[in-house]
């Protein structure tokens, strides 16, 4: 299970696709030191093995209590996570300073493979030239990285430039994020279906010869493509298992994941803004294990249209974030699928 943490709406970027809607300064009624103390040590409460805690924002960089809050989930035993922003505060001497206090790995965006490309998305020049410096001083550090990219309409055809772009720099993961229409990022277009189709193939054609994972976020039709294509090979259920494509069985929004905002709202995804309460006054735990909503999104069985009758709801089950962007219904059908059940 991962937790994502959004520890401050601040950020010195402004990304065409922010979820959060980043802005300059922290929102006021941001958790303050002692309620994020508060929320850490209620992660230890769902039990071995413990949730993976992902610091995000806006820029957990920006939160003047970030290594004090790290100390304090190392010494739950909670594995961190960082997704830090490529503004002038990320350093070599920073994520040094990350990897002394323990966090697990290192999230880094990289939307073009040129800076003109990476920074028409993130808004500010010299980003790109930053997240690449960043690259290089991780694999100095020997830390573990994730590369998130967008697919969109204005990035998908620069995909295999990116994936050539980062071959040296011994990532461990690279995930591709299908655009959610939420946020800043409703000014974007998302991928057709049939170009999502596209992609899911490329990925998984990809993630054969990579020396890195190769995955995606909010497009969880890729495991349904990933297994036909794998059928098609004729590899056999055993083969199957034994390749890992199947190791994200049924993990989706509100399945294996919560997101807790910068002002404590408890929601399935930060792609999925539909809170079901507030850590201040509520148990994540209590609330990810009996709030309905959750309970819901548990039982590929409530979901509605193509995706509640799919022979692949259980491995997969759409992007529940999709599905409420397009239809204001969480249980609806993801509509970036072409696959038909009937």
């Amino acid at each position: 299970m991962n937790i994502y943490w959004e520890m401050t709406q601040s950020c010195a970027l402004a990304c065409r696709h922010c979820r959060a809607e980043a802005i300059s300064t922290p929102h006021p009624m941001e958790l303050n030191f002692e309620e994020s103390v508060a929320l850490l040590r209620q992660i230890p409460n769902f039990g071995a093995p413990l949730p993976q805690l992902i610091l995000t924002g806006g820029d957990p960089l920006a939160r003047v209590d970030l290594f004090e809050l790290i100390d304090e989930a190392r010494n739950l035993v909670i594995s961190v996570s960082i997704t830090p922003a490529a503004t002038p505060a990320l350093t070599r001497e920073v994520l040094a300073r990350l990897k002394e206090h323990g966090v697990d790995g290192l999230g880094l965006s990289l939307d073009g493979s040129t800076a003109d490309r990476h920074d028409s998305i993130r808004g500010v020049p010299g980003t790109f030239d930053r997240t690449i410096q960043a690259l290089r001083w991780a694999q100095e550090l020997e830390m573990p990285v994730q590369v998130n990219t967008l697919a969109a309409a204005e990035t998908a055809d620069d995909t295999p430039a990116i994936y050539e772009l980062l071959k040296p720099f011994g990532i461990a993961r690279w995930s591709l994020f299908f655009l959610i229409s939420v946020g800043r990022g409703k000014v974007l277009q998302p991928l057709s279906p049939e170009d999502a189709e596209k992609l899911m193939n490329w990925i998984h054609d990809t993630s054969q010869i990579a020396s890195f994972t190769v995955a995606t976020t909010e497009a969880p039709s890729f495991r349904r493509v990933a297994l036909e294509r794998m059928r098609e090979a004729g590899m056999t259920g055993e083969q199957i298992r034994k390749s890992g494509a199947t190791r994200s069985h049924g993990i989706r929004d509100g399945h294996g994941i919560m997101f807790v905002s910068n002002t404590g709202d408890i929601c399935p995804a930060g792609f999925l803004p539909l809170p079901v309460g507030n850590v201040r006054k509520d148990q994540i735990v209590e609330m990810y294990r009996d709030s309905p909503l959750f309970r819901q999104l548990h039982d590929p069985s409530q979901f509605e249209d193509r995706c509640g009758v799919c022979d692949y709801r259980t491995l997969c089950g759409g992007s529940r974030a999709r599905a409420f962007a397009a239809t204001g219904n969480p249980l609806a059908s993801d509509p970036i699928c072409l696959f038909d059940p009937s």
